[in-house]
């Protein structure tokens, strides 16, 4: 009888991450398509390009979302080898370190400000910064969430194939989101 359920379960959850890989498609394309006019808008004319040297401070966010990956793929490990405090620690950590991602591109945007680069100006590449980090600032927003729904279902000691199935979720769109941002970082600096 248990077997039936968890075996339920596992069919139960599949269109899920079926979902969710639609997502990750979805999003890339979101972002390809901004980058893709980010390169049409500055196409061979160097007074639209960005103008402008980009903050240390997204570096140091890079190395933030680089170690959160660590951490992740740590809290998942952790969860296979049923190790639950050790899955409850990096979890957390990987919470902490988005949080800090979040905050570092906050401050990035803060310095922009300061230094007269505003979101509506004449120069939309500029603007184009602003466009893809803040729409990467809300998929990271959505990953926290998801980050805290898997840390909660472990809090209530759900049952592990569900622990699983959350953090394999987990797992996906968070290293998607570092990736994601490697990507953005680099383009971003090849276009300064």
């Amino acid at each position: 009888m248990l077997e039936n359920s968890v075996e339920q379960d596992r069919l139960n959850l599949k269109p899920k991450k079926f979902l969710m890989w639609l997502f990750v498609i979805t999003s890339f394309m979101l972002f390809a398509a901004l980058t893709s006019g980010f390169i049409v808008y500055t196409a061979g004319d160097p007074s639209r390009g960005i103008k402008m040297i980009l903050p240390k401070l997204f570096m140091y966010s890079t190395c933030a979302i680089i170690l959160s990956s660590v951490t992740m793929h740590l809290a998942y490990k952790s969860a296979k080898a049923l190790k639950f405090t050790a899955q409850k620690m990096y979890l957390a950590l990987t919470i902490l370190l988005g949080v800090l991602f979040f905050v570092l591109q906050i401050q990035a945007w803060k310095g922009f400000v300061a230094d007269g680069v505003f979101f509506i100006n004449p120069n939309a590449s500029q603007s184009f910064i602003y466009v893809i980090t803040g729409t990467h600032l809300l998929h990271i927003f959505a990953g926290i969430i998801v980050l805290i729904t898997a840390l909660g279902g472990i809090m209530k000691n759900i049952p592990q194939v569900r622990n699983l199935f959350r953090m394999e979720m987990a797992s996906i769109f968070w290293h998607f989101l570092d990736i994601l941002w490697i990507y953005l970082y680099v383009f971003l600096l090849l276009n300064q």
